[in-house]
């Protein structure tokens, strides 16, 4: 699980390249989730993807809050994978 820094104020994309996984597929489909969900919290903005990358547009999150980002993708053989990212919210 990759770890980063998120001021609470900025909305930026995140994204997750997925050919070293894919083994000869590619994603059919793919949904983000964002743990804990809380009112406040981080929010997914923008979802989108093509053939080999996943990326989504986050934003707000509450300041010593660490959130894990959660990208699950479904592929072409319609196996299903899934890759973390955390988030630390900061004032930065």
């Amino acid at each position: 699980m990759s770890y980063y820094l998120k001021d609470p104020a900025s909305r930026l994309d995140y994204a997750i390249e997925w050919v070293p996984y894919l083994d000869g597929q590619t994603i059919a489909g793919s949904e983000w989730s964002v743990a804990p969900a809380e009112a406040g919290g981080i929010a997914i903005d923008d979802e989108r993807f093509d053939a080999t990358r996943s990326a989504a547009t986050l934003s707000g999150g509450i300041v010593g809050h660490v959130y894990s980002i959660t990208n699950r993708v479904t592929l072409t053989d319609d196996s299903i994978d899934e890759r973390s990212i955390c988030l630390r919210v900061e004032q930065r």
